[in-house]
């Protein structure tokens, strides 16, 4: 049975490809900054899947290279997940981009070293917005201008890490593939609903999010996400290639609650935040500063070449959206 070092086994596309890996026969070795998390981790995985006796943890850290190397050693393939993500804007952008540039290498460094041949390594849309203008056609050839006038910390933290990552596979000789997913939903496994996709469903059911910002991008299902990063171990097309994995079309934020609103979820509002409000606040608010590079543009990513090579379609909008929707309020209803 093949292994795979999964690192950021505990965040949402982690636990994900966790449970994608283990039952597609992967064993699988989660990487954690603390190894007091791995019983909760195991506890949410194994109420997807009956695969435990090949989940194993191992404690890393992004910035320490305390056990990368035997951490990799036993293993066949390496999946780097883990990222740090804040959506408001740190006070040092070095908060974010250090741990994901550093992480990044500490993990292609280790797999060369262990004689590893691919990496499958999760970076995102926000690494292709071109100048950050909008009105953009991504595909795999673009790539995001760190130096662009609204380039967050978050941007520059994928995109660096990404250009870091090609720079040293080309370098080593080392297979990579990098799968870029819009903002991504699904269901949650960890029953927890502070991170990013969850807490914003959370906060549009509950009715304390009223209106949305004004932007349109593709969105993805984490579903998928997990699904490409897994089909992208083996795939010999993959090897070198960039993938966009999410919807086929730009989806406006307002089509979530539009979509929810309709399908009975009567506290949800359905507004549009004005541009300028946002953009005011953004002046005083940290996370309305992190939305500046979406509000009021829309980036269209082309999946064609991801449906080509793995053979897949993306799940609808409509269906990751209330799937989304129903986990978060499952977990609301059992709090």
């Amino acid at each position: 049975m093949k292994k795979v070092l999964l690192t950021g086994v505990s965040g949402f596309i982690g636990r994900h490809c966790a449970v994608a890996l283990l039952k597609s026969g992967y064993a699988v070795k989660g990487s954690i900054r603390s190894l007091a998390k791995a019983e909760s981790i195991a506890d949410s995985i194994k109420e997807q899947v009956d695969a435990l006796d090949n989940l194993e943890f191992c404690e890393l850290n992004l910035l320490n290279d305390t056990g990368w190397d035997e951490a990799v050693s036993d293993c066949d393939y390496v999946m780097h997940v883990a990222s740090p993500f804040f959506s408001k804007i740190p006070k040092d952008e070095n908060e974010l981009i250090q741990p994901a540039v550093e992480g990044t290498l500490r993990a292609l460094r280790a797999a060369h070293k262990a004689g590893i041949s691919r990496v499958v390594l999760t970076s995102s849309m926000v690494a292709m917005l071109g100048d950050v203008q909008g009105d953009e056609n991504i595909n795999q050839g673009s790539w995001t201008n760190v130096n662009a006038k609204h380039a967050t910390a978050y941007l520059k933290s994928k995109t660096l890490a990404e250009m870091k990552a090609w720079e040293f596979a080309k370098d080593k000789g080392l297979e990579l593939v990098t799968i870029h997913p819009g903002p991504v939903y699904g269901p949650t496994f960890s029953h927890n609903l502070s991170g990013e996709s969850m807490s914003l469903f959370k906060r549009i059911l509950t009715g304390e999010l009223k209106q949305m910002i004004h932007a349109s991008m593709n969105m993805s299902d984490v579903r998928d996400v997990a699904k490409i990063h897994v089909l992208a171990l083996e795939n010999e097309q993959a090897s070198g290639q960039r993938f966009i994995v999410a919807t086929e079309n730009a989806h406006a934020y307002q089509e979530i609650t539009q979509t929810l609103k309709s399908n009975g979820y009567d506290k949800v509002g359905t507004g549009v935040a004005p541009n300028f409000m946002v953009k005011l606040l953004s002046n005083f608010n940290s996370e309305m500063k992190g939305m500046l590079p979406y509000v009021g543009k829309k980036y269209k990513g082309d999946i064609g070449q991801t449906k080509a090579v793995f053979n897949w379609k993306p799940i609808p909008f409509d269906r990751m959206v209330l799937d989304t929707a129903k986990s978060v309020r499952e977990v609301l209803e059992h709090k």
